[in-house]
């Protein structure tokens, strides 16, 4: 399930949400929260599945806030039907633009800065000791999540710093899944809970963003920018704001 490898070293209409009180964890149990929620966030396949009562067992010891709400979506999983889960997935997180889990796209949505956004997820891993695996573009939530679980000091500081520039992306999805009433919402609100307070401008974004959208410039992103077409799931150009 991981979407990190370690680089050899050298030696329905969302309404913007008021702002989640932080709860106080130290750099273990963040590490711990972050890496439930990644695996949580994931598609609810065997592997996801089979990894939830290990999730659920794991989060016990945390704050009630946030251990409430990653133990409650595993167990969601857990009781669920895994196809209507599936078919839920799919429908919230691949057909609706406001639930990208694909940081960036808020701040860049489909212009050319997009590109260059993705290069600086890239180089923020690299820069940790890791490498992107599998088919998801670099600024994945759930893999900037499993970086700040796995990374060390490094990759806990990186992925908080990658994690921060995006808050207001993090928090239109907040409220994008709230609106649905998604199980998935659980997992995006124990994220919040482990990050610093929205300060003004931040919420300000957010209302910008939940009211029109990211910005429109059709193109590709073969490459991270180079022009071509990457087919890149839910952020599909065929796909209204909504």
């Amino acid at each position: 399930m991981s979407r990190l490898a370690f680089l050899p070293r050298p030696g329905v209409r969302a309404k913007r949400l008021d702002p989640l009180a932080p709860v106080a964890l130290g750099d273990g149990d963040r590490a711990v929260a972050h890496m439930a929620a990644s695996v949580l966030l994931a598609y609810p396949d065997e592997a996801t599945l089979a990894a939830a009562p290990v999730v659920r067992a794991a989060v016990e010891h945390l704050p009630a806030p946030v251990r409430d709400r990653l133990a409650g979506l595993a167990t969601t999983l857990l009781d669920g039907d895994p196809d209507a889960l599936q078919a839920r997935y799919v429908a919230t997180f691949d057909l609706k633009r406001r639930c990208a889990m694909y940081l960036s796209y808020y701040a860049a949505g489909d212009t050319r800065k997009r590109g260059a956004a993705l290069v600086r997820f890239v180089e923020a891993y690299r820069a940790a000791g890791f490498e992107t695996t599998g088919d998801e573009l670099p600024d994945y939530l759930p893999t900037v999540l499993e970086l700040s679980a796995r990374g060390g000091p490094d990759g806990a500081r990186i992925a908080g710093a990658l994690l921060a520039a995006h808050r207001d992306g993090i928090e239109v999805l907040r409220s994008a899944l709230a609106a649905q009433r998604s199980p998935w919402t659980a997992a995006v609100e124990a994220v919040s809970l482990t990050l610093p307070p929205v300060d003004a401008a931040t919420a300000e974004r957010v209302a910008d963003l939940v009211a029109a959208g990211p910005p429109a410039e059709l193109v590709g992103l073969s490459g991270y920018g180079d022009g071509g077409d990457a087919g890149y799931g839910n952020e599909g150009k065929d796909l209204p704001w909504a």
